[in-house]
């Protein structure tokens, strides 16, 4: 309940729309109110032609007796004809009041809904790389939808009934007071319906306890779906190259009959909550109806009153039924509510310290220093790292793949801290440094290749839509793509559809090498940025990188060692520890794992 009411932070924006719902409501219960109260007349006064009586009650107000002598004056027809337009005018104005509350209460809902996946994305965006690595993509989606779908439900629906139904309640019990008081109605009646009504939520809270739990397994389901989706999605060329089709709906049969089988549980008991509401209180209607019928065959009690007491209490049947349900609504966005602020209250472990320089220029050296590093705390990844690069030189790190060097250069734009140690720029540890200012000095080409669902332009410009076209031509000349640019249907207005997917390897690899490029920072991290060239695409896209290089510090990982043999330095990982390093010739000399390395990509070399 505390997550909940912490929850509605996000209806405080929204106030306003709130109070402009609870007034229709008001206004609407009440109308709906004086509607009832047109009963007394319609039966006391027309239907059985007797006039209105308020037994036992010498203090009513001057002004009622004055309308009930107005009322038992009239003819029958005149009295039948105002009845009816009254409650035509009374319904008609409560019901349009309805649709504003309605109208106001989904606009509530849609706008907390529009925050709550502000406030996720943007978190999202804040959070390390160290939480992507812990989740599933697909559960991150389902939280962003799923869950936040049932939250809003639970708000439009849920908050809805929350301040209706209880203002409703309060309504049709002043209606009975009003009826017990003036038309004396014996006490004993109305503790009789005190007493059995409050059984209709002994039920709802049984079944609720199990709803919640069901609720939850039916989330997981959801984001085992979703994961399994962005999965087959991705890697459909995988799948099919492997014949796996079978075995990809195999398990996605199953999670998707999980997920069934947790819906079916969880709607039976949202299911059985109304009904078995509604039965307890019909037999609490019958109880109050065989009690007060007796009281007006005896004569002690007008029947219109009767009938009236009678009509509110079943209209109390209603918001109390609502209630129920509410309860089990809730329940389920307890279990979403719960996911949601599991996001929202993650630590963000990379962040600005509260006294932090900005990074404005880089002059001397980066240097990384007794640098230790794992993912979890079993497996070392990188073990005793020391090495200093000179401002405007280029270290290319070699070796196996796993031993660390894809690691190595992600510690430099702090996607990750390393556990011990430090990385210094000009004698500074980078940690002293705002993490924006560091990373607008890094360019970075990944093994990986990320281009996203925009024009070639926006790709090339990411994250500045008000670059000049001239820029974005002149990176990608440098990076060799402005041909193949040009020959696509809108040139750098196409869109490269979903993950580049409308380009082939080597076009989405230089497309990302000029986004690099039009950065153009001091510092380039190169991982295999050439992996995925043609051999004269390759040579090309070479050609336009080292004269790029001249006055910035670039970190090269390559596998083909023919592209780093004019590094300034060379770094040979193995394991987690750079093992060698030196020049091409330096490490050819030393007839070690890089000399070695080397010979057997020269043998492999078709001639």
């Amino acid at each position: 309940m505390a997550e909940y009411i912490r929850f509605l932070k996000f209806v405080k924006p929204h106030l306003w729309v709130m109070v402009l719902a609870i007034v229709c409501m008001i206004l609407s219960s009440s109308l709906a109110g004086v509607s009832l109260g047109m009963i007394i007349p319609v039966v006391d006064n027309i239907l059985s032609g007797k006039n209105i009586a308020l037994p036992g009650t010498t203090h009513a107000p001057d002004i009622l007796l004055h309308i009930i002598d107005k009322i038992n004056g009239m003819p029958k027809g005149l009295l039948l004809n105002w009845v009816v337009i009254i409650v035509s005018i009374l319904f008609f104005i409560k019901e349009t009041f309805l649709f504003f509350q309605t109208c106001f209460m989904n606009q509530l809902g849609q706008s907390v809904l529009k925050d709550v996946r502000q406030a996720i994305y943007e978190k999202l965006l804040k959070l390390s790389n160290d939480f992507y690595s812990s989740v599933k993509t697909g559960e991150l989606v389902s939280r962003v939808t799923f869950d936040v779908g049932i939250i809003v439900n639970s708000i439009t629906e849920g908050l809805t009934d929350l301040l209706w139904q209880p203002i409703q309640l309060l309504i049709y019990v002043v209606i009975l007071i009003w009826i017990k008081v003036y038309f004396s109605i014996s006490w004993w009646l109305v503790l009789v319906t005190v007493v059995i009504f409050p059984l209709i939520i002994f039920p709802v809270v049984k079944i609720g306890n199990k709803l919640r739990k069901i609720s939850t397994s039916t989330q997981e389901s959801m984001s085992d779906i979703n994961s399994l989706l962005f999965e087959t999605i991705y890697g459909i060329g995988i799948v099919k190259s492997f014949s796996a089709e079978q075995y990809q709906k195999e398990r996605f049969k199953a999670f998707n009959n999980r997920y069934y089988k947790m819906m079916i549980k969880s709607v039976k008991r949202i299911a059985i909550i109304s009904p078995l509401g509604e039965f307890v209180g019909i037999l609490c209607m019958g109880v109050v109806l065989w009690c007060g019928g007796k009281e007006v065959i005896e004569g002690r009690l007008s029947a219109g009153a009767f009938i009236a007491f009678l009509a509110a209490l079943l209209s109390l049947l209603k918001p109390l039924k609502r209630l129920s349900r509410l309860y089990g609504i809730n329940l389920q966005a307890m279990s979403a509510i719960t996911r949601v602020f599991n996001i929202l209250d993650r630590e963000i472990t990379i962040k600005n310290k509260p006294e932090v320089l900005e990074l404005s220029h880089f002059n001397d050296s980066i240097e990384f220093k007794n640098i230790n590093f794992s993912y979890n705390k079993d497996r070392i990844i990188l073990d005793g790292i020391n090495i200093k690069l000179a401002k405007g030189k280029v270290l290319a790190m070699v070796g196996m793949s796993g031993t660390g060097k894809t690691t190595f250069v992600s510690l430099l734009p702090r996607f990750y801290d390393p556990d011990k140690g430090a990385i210094l720029i000009d004698g500074k540890d980078i940690r002293d440094f705002t993490v924006e200012s560091l990373r607008g000095h890094i360019g970075i080409v990944s093994q990986e290749t990320i281009l996203f669902n925009d024009t070639v332009r926006n790709n090339i410009a990411f994250g500045k839509p008000d670059a000049l076209l001239d820029d974005v031509i002149e990176a990608a000349k440098a990076a060799n793509a402005h041909d193949f640019i040009m020959k696509m249907p809108k040139n750098y207005e196409t869109v490269v559809g979903d993950r580049g997917i409308k380009l082939s390897g080597g076009e989405k690899q230089r497309v990302a090498i000029a986004r690099a490029l039009f950065k153009d920072p001091p510092i380039l991290i190169l991982d295999e940025a050439t992996s995925q060239l043609d051999t004269e695409s390759e040579k090309l896209v070479q050609e336009a990188i080292n004269r790029l290089m001249a006055n910035r510090t670039v970190f090269v990982i390559a596998h083909r060692l023919s592209t780093v043999e004019h590094a300034d330095k060379i770094a040979v990982f193995e394991a987690g520890r750079i093992i060698e390093i030196g020049t091409h010739a330096e490490l050819l000399q030393k007839s070690g794992v890089y000399k070695h390395l080397y010979e057997l990509q020269f043998r492999s070399r078709p001639k």
